[in-house]
């Protein structure tokens, strides 16, 4: 009867683990994609590409884009972090410098990773980031601070209703994950 037992617990604890591999994979595999459909459709959470590689653009200065910054937080992220400029006016096809402030409030060596996110998501193609410390990791001594720059240029093929994007950044703790770089964490 014991025997039974084992094996019924044996098999029940398989069972359960089956499940946990599943739901994980469900969700890095199917619910990555779906949440990307579903901002799409939604237009949300616009998404920037990477490093954008500048050819020759033409400037059009028959046109002005406002161009806001903001900084968000992950809980977890105690950093004071936040645009140096709130606002900018720019002519699609101009490159464009801004910086953020950011400054390690604790006792210990951190590294952090930057999330973009433009408003209107349809604008995010448009807005094209050739610098940006959202490229890299951003390692910061104990009490250390730095200015994260940015250049941008703004597409002239922008859609002409479109007279205002938000840029915003939410700001990560890798830490753990950049364990490896810790050791060339370097106050800035």
């Amino acid at each position: 009867m014991a025997e039974r037992t084992d094996k019924g617990i044996f098999y029940t604890t398989a069972k359960l683990m089956a499940v946990c591999v599943a739901m994980f994979a469900f969700v890095f595999v199917v619910m990555v994609p779906l949440y990307n459909v579903l901002c799409d459709v939604l237009g949300i959470n616009g998404k920037t590409g990477g490093r954008y590689e500048v050819t020759e653009t033409v400037v059009d200065t028959s046109r002005t884009v406002k161009i806001q910054f903001v900084a968000n937080f992950n809980e977890q992220m105690p950093w004071e972090f936040k645009p140096n400029t709130n606002v900018v006016t720019v002519h699609p096809g101009e490159a464009t410098n801004i910086t953020y402030f950011a400054r390690n409030t604790q006792p210990r060596d951190m590294v952090a990773q930057a999330i973009p996110s433009v408003v209107p998501s349809r604008a995010a193609e448009y807005f094209h980031k050739t610098e940006c410390f959202c490229f890299n990791r951003q390692p910061l001594v104990a009490g250390g601070e730095a200015d994260l720059g940015l250049q941008f240029i703004v597409d002239p093929d922008l859609p002409k209703d479109i007279h205002t994007i938000t840029l915003s950044y939410t700001i990560f703790d890798v830490t753990e994950m950049a364990q490896p770089q810790s050791d060339s964490v370097a106050a800035r």
